[in-house]
This record gives structure tokens, sequence and C-alpha cells, in this order.
């Protein structure tokens, strides 16, 4: 996850912007520490959307629920996410990265926390709502954070591994499943409780992560920014010795062209230079949504479905889960050298093959073949996740930037609230197989590759201020 730190005896160069100075730096301890304490952020923001699909798992198998109330308690999350990550965005230009970051950990934790005390499913819904909002929040603006201080020459990957511990949080998740959710029949609510440390996270996020150079420039914020930058250029060996540099924020000329000076004069999502590229991602977030909460929050319950023990069902979902490391490890890599558009619409591809066999391994009930299917839908889903996210911030400029990331979430959210209702409605229509259900997954992750040519390619290219 660390880059080779090789060091020159730098000086702060006059003429630069504070974000080219940023921009000019090689990864260092300070670009750790940010993605370190905005990844474990996001860690815990996918441990507990993880846990619900094995906590719906365990309460269906108990007969607490039925099959309306389990798509119910699934959707109602994703409904507070896609208000949380609409208007998360929003505030995140008014008042900071970090502070929404922080506060989104908060309300997510605490609700979490509270949703294993509930004695009744309504009660558990309202709950879910609440952590709807957090997820939904925290996602594109902890996304913007590290976008906005990651050095140009990385900034793609970094975002990629911001993403990877996704991954991480949700194997901890398949993990709580399998060892505390299925242990007892109170196991749920053992792992729902666990569910409240992000609160705890919150404190450390607030004090320990720096605000965005960009947000505090454009606050008129000039002393904490030039501070901000300071820092990063002290960590990455730039002799401070020089007198600081405050020049007034411009665009880069790298940053000209599509991606830079028709950018940084847009004031909308849905300007003329903005509204191609809108589109494509809210097309893109539409389909990956769909399919991948279709099918992971589902898997558990599927397998128990098809006659698989709660404890064998768990066991298949983490071997599946722990793909999608090697999935983000590919992806950051191939970010760089390939592209933003090219990995993203290669992983979707892939995503979108691995669904039809996971359709089909449904048929064959071999459980190599379950499983092989799975850890492939998982390497490709994740790797393309990865993509997404890291090509969202790059497409508008600071002033929208969190806009524009949270309303793409936001409306990809949609398809997170359909996808959990669609399922049982497939399998019924299919006639009690899966074959339906991924068939349908495979066509939206087909339609999410084609729509990553209406993207510009950003690698390499400065962010529009």
């Amino acid at each position: 996850m660390a880059e080779i730190i090789e060091h020159d005896r730098a000086t702060p160069d006059q003429t630069l912007t504070r974000s080219e100075r940023l921009d000019r730096l090689k990864p260092n301890p300070e670009h750790r520490k940010l993605l370190w304490g905005s990844g474990i952020g996001w860690a815990l923001d996918a441990m507990d959307v993880g846990l619900i699909s094995f906590v719906i798992a365990a309460l269906s198998a108990q007969q607490l629920i039925n099959a309306t109330e389990a798509s119910w308690i699934a959707s109602i999350g994703f409904i507070g996410m896609a208000l949380g990550a609409t208007f998360g965005g929003l505030i995140a230009d008014k008042i900071g990265r970090r502070q929404v970051f922080a506060l989104t950990l908060l309300v997510y934790g605490l609700a979490t926390g509270a949703s294993a005390l509930v004695t009744s499913v309504a009660l558990l819904m309202a709950f879910r709502f609440i952590v709807g909002l957090g997820l939904g929040a925290e996602l594109p603006v902890a996304s913007t954070l590290v976008s906005e201080f990651a050095p140009r020459k990385t900034r793609g990957r970094m975002v990629v591994w911001l993403e990877a511990f996704w991954a991480v949080g949700w194997i901890l998740a398949a993990i709580i499943g399998t060892f505390i959710v299925s242990a007892s029949d109170s196991g749920w609510r053992w792992a729902l409780a666990l569910g409240a440390v992000p609160a705890l996270y919150a404190l450390y996020v607030r004090l320990g992560l720096p605000e965005s150079v960009r947000f505090l420039e454009s606050r008129g914020k000039m002393d904490e920014a030039e501070a901000a930058v300071r820092k990063f250029e002290a960590a990455g060996g730039v002799d401070l010795s020089l007198p600081k540099a405050a020049p007034a924020p411009r665009a880069s000329e790298d940053s000209a062209g599509e991606a830079g000076s028709d950018a940084a004069g847009a004031i909308s999502i849905w300007s003329a230079s903005m509204r191609k590229r809108t589109i494509g991602l809210w097309i893109v977030w539409f389909c990956i949504n769909l399919s991948y909460y279709g099918a992971f929050i589902w898997i558990p319950s599927l397998l128990v479905d098809a006659g698989f023990t709660v404890v064998k069902s768990f066991t298949f979902t983490l071997i599946i889960t722990l793909a999608q490391l090697p999935g983000y490890a590919v992806a950051a890599w191939l970010i760089e050298v390939w592209g933003r558009r090219g990995t993203l619409a290669v992983f979707l591809a892939g995503s979108a093959l691995a669904a039809a066999l996971y359709g089909y391994s449904g048929i064959a009930g071999e459980e190599w073949l379950i499983i092989l299917a799975g850890c492939l839908l998982s390497f490709f889903n994740l790797g393309a996740w990865g993509a997404l996210y890291a090509i969202g911030p790059e497409l508008y400029p600071t002033n929208i930037r969190g806009t524009g990331a949270g309303a793409a979430a936001g409306f990809g959210r949609i398809a997170s609230i359909i996808a959990p209702l669609l399922v049982p409605v497939l399998v019924t229509a299919g006639g009690g197989d899966t074959v339906l259900v991924f068939t349908v997954f495979a066509a939206a992750f087909a339609i999410a590759a084609a729509a990553t040519f209406l993207l510009p390619e950003q690698k390499g290219k400065a962010l529009a201020d």
C-alpha cells in the first residue's frame, strides 16, 4: 500500500499554487496517515453494510422475519444512504470534508449500536434508515478528501487503496457473521453492538485528519491552507526555510482542456461542460449499485434457501469475500497503467461475465463452482468499485466536487434500494433458481461498462480548481 519514498531536498516554488505544490509531492508519511485514517472509517462503513446481510439471513432462519420484511430491512438502509450521499456532498462543499466525515461516523455508529436493542422489525428499520444517512454521506466525502491531497501521479491509486478498505470491512463482517451471528440466536444483537465502534472513531477523525486545502482556500482560510500544505511538504522532505508562498489559487496548465479549464468554469454538475460526464457517471453508479447490493446482500440468504446450513452459507460467503482484496490490488496497479476509464470498463465487463457464471452455478449445484463464480464476482466487482471512486472526484472542480461525487452516489443508491426488493421477485419469476437474478445483474454490469466511455480519461491530469 505504501509507495517507495525518494526525497530530494526540494524548496517551495513561489510560483506554484498550493494545489500544485501538493501535486508535485511524492507519497510520504502524511499521505499514509490520511489514507489509513480515512480507510479505517471506510472499513467500518463496509462492516456495517456487510453485517446486515448476515443479520437478515439469521433472522430469516429463525423465522423472526419473512421475505418481504427482509427485503425492506435492507432497502430502508439504502433509502437513507441515497439521501445521505446526496446531501452529504452538498454539506461537505459548505462546511468541509473532515467535519462531515466525522459527523457521519458518529451518526451511523450510534444508530447501529442502538439497533442491537430493538424489540420489533419496525424499530430495526427505523434505525437502519438513520444508519443509512450516515453511511451514504461518508463514502463520497472520504474519497473527495483523499483525492484533494493525493499527488497527481498516484492519485487514482491512492483512492483505489482507500476503497480497498471496503474489502477489509466486509471481511470483518463475514468473520463476525460466521463466528458470532451464527453462534447463538442472539448472535445478531452482538454483531450489531460491534457496529457502534465508528462512533468512537469519529473523535479521532475530527482531531487527526486534515481539512481539504482546496476547501480552505475556497473559504478564504489561507493561513490554515498554507499550514496544511507545509505539513505535507515537511513530511516529503521539502526545505521550508524560505518564506511561505501564498499565491492566489489558479487553474493549472496541466488541467487545461476538457478536464480543466472547462471544468473550472462550471457552476453546476449539469453545466454544458459537465453534462455528458455526469450522465455517464450516474449510469455507472446506478448499474453497479443494482448488481452489487442485489447480489451481496442476498448471497448468504440465497445459499440458505438453496439448502446449505447457516454456518456453511456464511463460510462460503467469507471465502467469496476474501477475493475482494486481490481485485482492489490489481485495479490499484492498472489504474495508473491503463488509466481510469479503461480499468473501470474492463472490471465491469469481467463482473458481467462472473455474474452470469454465478447464476449458472446455482443450477449446477456444485460447491466448487459456486465458490469460484462468487470469487470472480468479488474480484471484478470490487475492482470496479475502486476505479469508480477514483474517477468520480476527478471529474469536477473544487466548488462542486463534493456535490458531483455525492449526487452520483445518491442516484446510485436508488438502485441499491430497488435491488433487495427485486431479488425475491426475480427468484420467483425464475422458478426458484438464481439464473434470472444474475442474468439481470450481468446485463446491468454490461450497461455500466458501455457508459464508462461517456467519461473523460483523467490519468495524470491535475484536479480542476
